[in-house]
C-alpha cells in the first residue's frame, strides 16, 4: 500500500489530463500488474510532462516498445 502511495504522488503532473490518465491507470490496473509492467509504468512516470503528453494525449508514437504498449493501455482506459 505504501508502495502505490507513493506512486499516487508521482502521478501528481502539472497537467490534469495526464494526473487523470496516469492515476486511473495506477488505480485500476496496479493492483493486477505484474513485475515488467509495473517497471514500465515507474520508468513512464520518470518521463518529463511534454513528452507524457505526446504520448498519452496527443497520440504521439512512443519509441520504446514496452512503454507504447503501457500508452496504448492507459489510452484505452475508461
Amino acid at each position: 500500500m505504501a508502495e502505490q502511495a507513493r506512486l499516487r504522488w508521482r502521478c501528481r503532473r502539472g497537467m490534469r489530463e495526464l494526473d487523470l490518465l496516469l492515476s486511473a491507470w495506477l488505480e485500476r490496473r496496479w493492483p493486477w500488474a505484474d513485475e515488467r509492467e509495473r517497471a514500465a509504468f515507474e520508468r513512464l512516470l520518470a518521463q518529463p510532462d511534454p513528452r507524457l503528453w505526446d504520448w498519452l494525449v496527443a497520440g504521439e508514437p512512443c519509441p520504446d516498445p514496452e512503454l507504447a504498449s503501457l500508452c496504448r493501455t492507459i489510452r484505452a482506459l475508461p
